[in-house]
């Protein structure tokens, strides 16, 4: 430690000696330095896209908590783009409120970014997705950046719980062969009636429900009574309608139930109005697709 301590002091002497005007040794200019470039300003961490992270989703990405891994390993969240917030969003103090028009303009970002990660729309698949923006002193400190992030649903449900997955999402519903496709479904129901559990199962499979797509209810208000619901029926009937090309006219109801999937509360305030919407044929029990077969397949049940 003394031997160490005397260098630095003998380092220490000799500069003193140059900047004193005495004679530099030869080779040295005196430029202390020595024609360095100067230190470029520091910069704020970024999140990149097309990573993979073990975490579970959160709206807000602590520098500290972010957990980059491969993709191959499990993981729970998947970031299919990274986004810049622009005025007036990126101008406020604080990053934008939930439901506010800054979080809705990042969502749609994202609603549209994750499509085109996957290939083909996330909607009519066992995915969820979400925005994280950056914590409260990060923002202070500059950074506007948000994650679009994509996580896939347990199949149990069709809005079952977060799971791990191994495998990257991208181009995943490129082929529309992928496993994650909504297609059938076991739809069972409590003793008051209600949809008591809704697992997904192959369409050749006994099931009793099936997948007809995604019916969009911009306009509307978010459904909480009967008036409401037999709007977003009426919006879900007319695709039923289409995919297993018969009449949407007025005895299509007794061809048919029908189960209409709005998302949360929370993402219809950002603007999400899709719809999943499924056929539903209590008591009968399938065992193939209804798509494109006709009045023969969906008679009219009882009048």
């Amino acid at each position: 430690m003394r031997h160490r301590m005397g260098i630095r002091l003998g380092g220490l002497v000799a500069l003193v000696a140059v900047v004193a005007g005495c004679a530099a040794p030869g080779g040295v200019d005196g430029d202390l330095t020595n024609g360095w470039a100067a230190m470029g300003p520091a910069t704020a961490f970024e999140p990149a896209a097309g990573t993979c992270h073990g975490a579970n989703f959160s709206a807000v990405g602590a520098r500290a908590t972010y957990d980059e891994i491969g993709c191959t390993l499990r993981h729970r969240t998947e970031t299919v783009y990274v986004g810049t917030y622009e005025s007036p969003a990126a101008d406020a103090e604080s990053p934008p409120a939930e439901g506010s028009a800054g979080a809705a303009s990042a969502y749609n970002v994202c609603d549209e970014k994750t499509s085109t990660y996957l290939g083909g729309s996330w909607r009519n698949a066992r995915i969820w997705i979400g925005v994280t923006h950056p914590t409260q002193a990060a923002w202070t400190g500059g950074s506007r950046w948000f994650r679009c992030e994509a996580v896939e649903l347990s199949s149990v449900e069709d809005d079952g719980g977060l799971v791990q997955r191994a495998g990257s999402l991208r181009g995943v519903l490129a082929d529309g062969t992928s496993e994650l496709l909504l297609t059938c479904y076991a739809v069972a129901q409590d003793s008051a009636g209600a949809i008591a559990s809704m697992p997904g199962v192959t369409c050749d499979a006994k099931h009793n429900a099936e997948f007809v797509g995604i019916w969009f209810a911009k306009g509307l208000a978010y459904p909480k009574d009967d008036a409401t619901w037999a709007k977003f029926h009426d919006g879900c009937r007319g695709l039923i309608a289409t995919y297993v090309n018969v009449p949407n006219d007025a005895d299509l109801q007794y061809r048919t139930g029908v189960v209409s999937l709005p998302g949360n509360t929370d993402v219809w305030a950002l603007g999400d109005f899709g719809v999943r919407c499924y056929l539903w044929l209590d008591g009968t029990e399938l065992k193939s697709t209804l798509k494109g077969k006709g009045v023969k397949s969906l008679p009219i049940q009882y009048k």
